[in-house]
């Protein structure tokens, strides 16, 4: 059994793997800067509502003690994180839809450019029999 799995890893199948884990990971992280810090600030400025990714609808409010201490926190529905995390979604399932598209497209055999040269000689070689 190790041997197998030995062979597997050494076919580079593993690697191909654990390097694609690792761009999708760096890539998720930069999708994530992009979106918390560039696009959610806008959107939020559109609709007037300061930044949308920290936008929340407030359930009950956080208690303070007479000492200034939080008794209970506050509770909220953070609707803004939801659609950052959408969107997060929506861009990375788009990259790889291109990706993917990009990759069947290499795969594709080339069209058939047309009969080979025996056959077009087969032709005039039938024609001038004629």
């Amino acid at each position: 059994m190790f041997k197998e799995f030995k062979d597997f890893a050494i076919k580079g199948n593993l690697i191909d793997i654990a390097v694609g884990l690792v761009m999708a990971t760096a890539f998720g992280a930069i999708v994530n800067a992009f979106v918390d810090g560039m696009f959610m600030p806008v959107v939020g400025k559109i609709f007037q509502v300061g930044d949308l990714a920290k936008a929340e609808y407030l359930l009950a409010p956080e208690v303070l003690g007479a000492d200034g201490k939080v008794m209970t926190p506050k509770s909220a529905i953070s609707y803004g994180k939801f659609i950052t995390t959408i969107i997060n979604f929506l861009i990375i399932a788009w990259v790889m839809f291109l990706i993917v598209k990009g990759a069947n497209k290499m795969k594709e055999p080339p069209a058939a450019a047309g009969p080979s040269t025996e056959d077009l000689l087969t032709q005039i070689r039938d024609l001038l029999k004629r």
